[in-house]
């Protein structure tokens, strides 16, 4: 099992930006597909972004925020720019057991870290 440590959400102005960071534990990162999932108040968690082999972003976040990774510290990221309101949530890295979309994909999750987006 890898454990996965989120930071960087905070309370912010429409408009400003955050950068999530996850640190993972063990020795299979570099070879992982890492995302981010997001859940707010009374929603499902869905998926925001991955990298692995290729990055894949679900509509709303395309232009505004970017996944990257580094391997030498076993870290992903997530560079959220231009926040809206809608972007409000709890974020969760994640490390995909085989490649999807979908939570059940997911081996491994962090504890989440909020967003929150004020207007």
């Amino acid at each position: 099992q890898v454990q996965l440590v989120e930071s960087g959400g905070g309370l912010v102005q429409v408009g400003e930006s955050l950068r999530l960071s996850c640190v993972a534990s063990g020795r299979t990162f570099s070879s992982s597909t890492m995302g981010w999932f997001r859940q707010a108040p009374g929603k499902k968690r869905e998926f925001v972004a991955r990298i692995g082999a290729v990055t894949l972003y679900i509509d709303p976040v395309k232009g505004r925020f970017t996944i990257s990774r580094d391997n030498a510290k076993n870290t992903v990221y997530l560079q959220m720019n231009s926040l809206k309101p809608e972007d409000t949530a709890v974020y969760y890295c994640a490390r995909f057991a085989y490649v999807s979309t979908a939570s059940a994909s997911v081996a491994d999750w962090g504890q989440g870290t909020q967003v929150t987006v004020s207007s």
